[in-house]
C-alpha cells in the first residue's frame, strides 16, 4: 500500500507516524510546501518574544529524523499542485528547482491546513505588514524586529494568535495596540468573561481598540498608517491576525465536496466525498460535539485526533471514528490564564438552546493555605435537561485543571448537576475540599431543586425599582468603596436582626462581592417568607464588566489620530 500525505505539521506528520506503527510495509510519502515538516505551530509567538530562544526548539522533527525512526519519505519544499482521483495520481512541484513530476497513490490524506486571512484593502502588501502561520513567517517577523528595532506595532485581530503575539511584542518593549472589529477579544468567551481578559491586557499597557474596522494601510514617515473608520494609528509594523480560512485549492481541483467557508466535508472516518481520499486538520468541516451542527475548529488537538483516525481507517482499524469537537482551548495572557470548552451563550442562542448559567468566584486552592488566587467560572447548561453545555474559566492558578475536568464531563454526557458528585483530588496547596467544579455543581443542583434563584446584569435595567427591594449584603466599608445606585446596604451578618427594614411582599434582589454571602442572605430571606434572587457573579463581576463596557465605549474617538 502506498500512502501519500499532503501537508505535515499536526495532521500530516501524525498520520504518517500512525500509519507506520500500524503497517510496517506501507510506502509513505509526505509532501510539505514549507521548509519544515513538523514544527511547534503554537509556540511561534513565543520565539518572537524571546521566551523560546533556540529556533531549533520550534522544529519537532526533521525529514532526516522522521525517516530514521519511521521510514517515511518527507519531502519539504514540494507542493502538490493537482490531483487526478480517477487515475489516483498527483502532480508535484519541487519548489527548489521548479521540476514537476507525477506521483501515484493508493490512499491519499489531505492535511493542507489553513491560510491567514488577508483582506483585499489598500496597502495590505506593504513590507511592514506580516502574518504569522509558519516558521518562515516567524523568522521574517523576528528578523524585522531585530534589524529595524520597531518601537510600535499594531495587531489586527484579537484571536489567540493576535493576543499571544501582542503579549510577546510588548515584552520586547514595543508599544503595542490590538485593533479588533468585534466588541471583544477571543470569541470563544462571552463578552462579560472577556472583560477580565481586557482588564489584564490594559493593565500590561497594551492599547485596545475594540469595534474598530480597518479600511487600509499607507506607508509614511518611515512607518505605516493603519487607516480606521474615522481615524488612523501610526506604527512601525503591523501583524494581520484576523483569522484563517481553509486551504482548499487542491480539494476543489479534485472535485471534493466542500462546506463552511470552503472547508472539506468528511465523514466520521475522515473520508472525503471522493474514494480513497481522506482529509484532516484545519481544512476540514467537523461537527460541534455539543450542538451537532457543522463547524470549523482550527486547533492542534482535534487535528492530531483526526489524523490518527484517518490512519486507522486506512489501515482498517475498526470503530475508529471522530465524534466531533468541543473546541477546548486555553491561553496565557501575561499572568492570567483563560480557558473554555463547549459552547458559549452566543452559540447556544444561535442553536436555539434554552440555557441557564452559573457564575462563581472560587479560590484556586484552600483559602487558609497561602497564595490562593481567585478565579472566575461560568458554566452553561440546558434548562430542562440540565445537559452540560460549556464552561469558561479565567484566573491565575488551576484554570486548566478545572476546564479539563468539565470538558471530560461534557464528553461523558454528564448532567451539570452531577458535577457535585465528582470525586476530585484535594490537598490545601492544590484545591479545596469542595473543588470549584464541585461548587458549580452544587449551585446548579440548588437551581434544580429551587433553593437558588438568580438575576443577572441585563436584568438590572428591567427591575421594577418601586416594586422590589435592592439589597447589598457586603460590609459597610465594601459598600462605601463602590456599589450600584439604589441598593440598600445590610451586611449579611446583621440581616436577621434587621429584617424589619425590608418591606414584606416585595421580591428582594440581593448582591454581595462574589455571590456567596448574597446566597446565604437569600436563604435567610426565603426562610422568613420573602422571595429572593441572588446576583450571579457578585459585585466584583458586575464592576469588571461595567468598567470594561465604559472603556470600550470611550476608546479612540472617531476623527482622532493616535
Amino acid at each position: 500500500m502506498k500512502v501519500i500525505i499532503v501537508g505535515g505539521v499536526a495532521g500530516g506528520a501524525t498520520a504518517a507516524a500512525r500509519i507506520r506503527r500500524l503497517d510496517e510495509k506501507a510506502e509513505i510519502k509526505v509532501f510539505e510546501r514549507s521548509g519544515y515538516v513538523s514544527y511547534a505551530n503554537c509556540g511561534l509567538p513565543y520565539y518572537i518574544g524571546d521566551v523560546i530562544t533556540d529556533p531549533e526548539d520550534l522544529t519537532l522533527q526533521t525529514p532526516e529524523s522522521f525517516f530514521r525512526r519511521f521510514r517515511v519519505d518527507m519531502k519539504t519544499r514540494h507542493e502538490v499542485i493537482d490531483i487526478n482521483p480517477s487515475a489516483k495520481t498527483l502532480l508535484v512541484k519541487n519548489l527548489e528547482n521548479g521540476n514537476i513530476f507525477s506521483e501515484n497513490y493508493d490512499k491519499l490524506i489531505l492535511a493542507p491546513g489553513a491560510k491567514p486571512a488577508v483582506p483585499p484593502i489598500p496597502g495590505v502588501n506593504s513590507g511592514r505588514i506580516f502574518t504569522l502561520r509558519t516558521v518562515e513567517d516567524t523568522f521574517k517577523i523576528k528578523d524585522f524586529v531585530n534589524s529595524e528595532k520597531p518601537k510600535s506595532a499594531v495587531i489586527i485581530g484579537g484571536g489567540f494568535i493576535g493576543v499571544e503575539l501582542a503579549e510577546n511584542l510588548s515584552a520586547l518593549g514595543i508599544e503595542t495596540t490590538i485593533v479588533e472589529g468585534a466588541s471583544q477579544l477571543l470569541s470563544p468567551f462571552d463578552s462579560d468573561m472577556a472583560a477580565f481578559i481586557h482588564s489584564e491586557i490594559r493593565r500590561n499597557k497594551i492599547n485596545l481598540l475594540l469595534g474598530s474596522s480597518v479600511e487600509g494601510f499607507s506607508e509614511t514617515g518611515g512607518g505605516i498608517d493603519v487607516l480606521l473608520k474615522g481615524g488612523k494609528i501610526h506604527a512601525d509594523m503591523v501583524a494581520l491576525a484576523i483569522g484563517v480560512s481553509p486551504e482548499n485549492s487542491l480539494a476543489k481541483k479534485a472535485g471534493l465536496k466542500t462546506g463552511i467557508r470552503g472547508s472539506i466535508i468528511v465523514n466520521e472516518k475522515m473520508e472525503t466525498s471522493v474514494p480513497n481520499i481522506y482529509a484532516v486538520g484545519d481544512a476540514v468541516q467537523v461537527k460541534n460535539f455539543v450542538t451537532g451542527e457543522d463547524a470549523l475548529i482550527s486547533l492542534a488537538g482535534p487535528a492530531n485526533k483526526q489524523a490518527r483516525i484517518a490512519a486507522d481507517n486506512i489501515c482498517k482499524i475498526k470503530n475508529s471514528v471522530y465524534k466531533g469537537s468541543l473546541g477546548s482551548s486555553v491561553i496565557k495572557i501575561f499572568s492570567l490564564t483563560a480557558a473554555s470548552t463547549g459552547i458559549n451563550e452566543k452559540t447556544a442562542k444561535a442553536a436555539g438552546i434554552d440555557f441557564d448559567k452559573v457564575i462563581l468566584s472560587p479560590m484556586s486552592h484552600a483559602g487558609y493555605y497561602p497564595g490562593g488566587k481567585v478565579m472566575t467560572m461560568k458554566v452553561l447548561f440546558e434548562k430542562k435537561t440540565f445537559r452540560l453545555l460549556g464552561a469558561q474559566i479565567i484566573g491565575y492558578e488551576g484554570v486548566d485543571k478545572r476546564i479539563d475536568v468539565i470538558a471530560t464531563a461534557i464528553k461523558a454526557k454528564m448532567k451539570a448537576t452531577e458535577l457535585k458528585e465528582l470525586d476530585l483530588s484535594y490537598a490545601p496547596p492544590y484545591s479545596s475540599a469542595k473543588d470549584p467544579v464541585n461548587m458549580a455543581g452544587f449551585m446548579i443542583d440548588n437551581i434544580a431543586n429551587g433553593t437558588l434563584k438568580q438575576w443577572f446584569i441585563p436584568d438590572l435595567e428591567k427591575l421594577p425599582k418601586t416594586a422590589c427591594t435592592l439589597l447589598d449584603t457586603r460590609t459597610v466599608k465594601e459598600f462605601e468603596r463602590g456599589h450600584i445606585e439604589g441598593f440598600k446596604n445590610i451586611p449579611v451578618d446583621e440581616l436577621r436582626e434587621r429584617l424589619s427594614e425590608i418591606e414584606p411582599g416585595k421580591p428582594v434582589y440581593v448582591i454581595c462581592q462574589s455571590g456567596l454571602r448574597s446566597y446565604i442572605a437569600s436563604r435567610i430571606l426565603e426562610g422568613n417568607g420573602f422571595t429572593a434572587y441572588n446576583f450571579a457573579g457578585g459585585f466584583r463581576f458586575y464592576d469588571t464588566v461595567m468598567n470594561d463596557k465604559s472603556l470600550i465605549e470611550s476608546s479612540f474617538p472617531c476623527g482622532m489620530d493616535k
